[in-house]
């Protein structure tokens, strides 16, 4: 089976649920699948920009970003974060190759067009995933860090979800797991909703419900369904251990995003 799997938020930050993570991810491999592992770094470019001496700004959980945080994304995706989650696969005995949506034109990106203007904040225009299956056959796992270059030679910040759903959609995944720093997505009761079906997202966005980062999560997961990719979850990353059961048992951690 083919698996895209996005790791992002605090799991990237916590040595403990990384390692499940990479375990996970080296499991799935290791049974005969083709995996590829998507993973954003907010948290880490957050941080390294306040180092810097620049403030974080958002909008419906997009990331504002002028020439100076997008070379900083560049530096701290494409460069601390992608390199080590491959030496953790590595560590775990799985070889791994890092790349950017840049590498090999894998992943083509257009300015994302927003109000107000998000600067260098870009969206997939076209994926090309013969790259992905060229890794696949030497036995590896492709992670790929979420920036991709334009057509006009600019590269774009690409939020981690879009890329992720991209990936799959491109790939012609059977499943997309969303590992998180969140149970799962919450509804009304504050309960975590153990199914979701598309059709409730946008009231859920009109009442508040969901907010933040999980506006463009949910949205990647409906754009996943709605181009032919077979199972979309979000899913604990402490909760990972399960990736390699997921399609072969009940799986009660997170919520399962579908079309009825």
């Amino acid at each position: 089976m083919k698996f895209v799997v996005k790791l992002g938020g605090a799991a990237l930050e916590n040595p403990e649920v990384l390692l499940i993570c990479a375990q996970a991810v080296a499991d799935l491999a290791r049974d005969g699948n083709e995996v590829a592992l998507v993973h954003g770094g907010g948290v880490q470019l957050t941080r390294t920009l306040a180092q810097l001496g620049k403030k974080s700004e958002f909008i419906s959980g997009l990331r504002i970003t002028d020439a100076e945080t997008r070379d900083a994304a560049l530096m701290v995706l494409a460069g601390r974060v992608n390199k080590a989650l491959v030496a953790s696969l590595g560590a775990r005995g799985q070889s791994a190759v890092g790349l950017t949506g840049g590498d090999g034109h894998a992943f083509r990106a257009r300015k994302k067009k927003t109000d107000p203007d998000l600067g260098f904040v870009g969206e997939i225009a076209s994926a090309d995933p013969r790259w992905l299956e060229a890794i696949w056959k030497m036995g590896a796992v492709p992670v790929i860090s979420s920036i991709a270059l334009g057509f006009d030679g600019e590269y774009y910040n690409i939020n981690a979800d879009e890329m992720a759903s991209a990936c799959a959609i491109a790939c012609k995944a059977d499943a997309l797991v969303f590992l998180t720093d969140v149970p799962g997505v919450r509804g009304a009761d504050g309960k975590i909703m153990r199914w979701l079906d598309i059709k409730q997202i946008p009231e859920l966005t009109k009442q508040a419900i969901v907010s933040g980062g999980m506006l463009p999560k949910l949205g990647a997961c409906r754009n996943a369904l709605l181009h032919g990719v077979k199972r979309v979850r979000i899913l604990p990353a402490d909760a990972a251990a399960v990736l390699p059961d997921l399609c072969s048992s009940r799986v009660n951690d997170g919520t399962e995003v579908m079309v009825a």
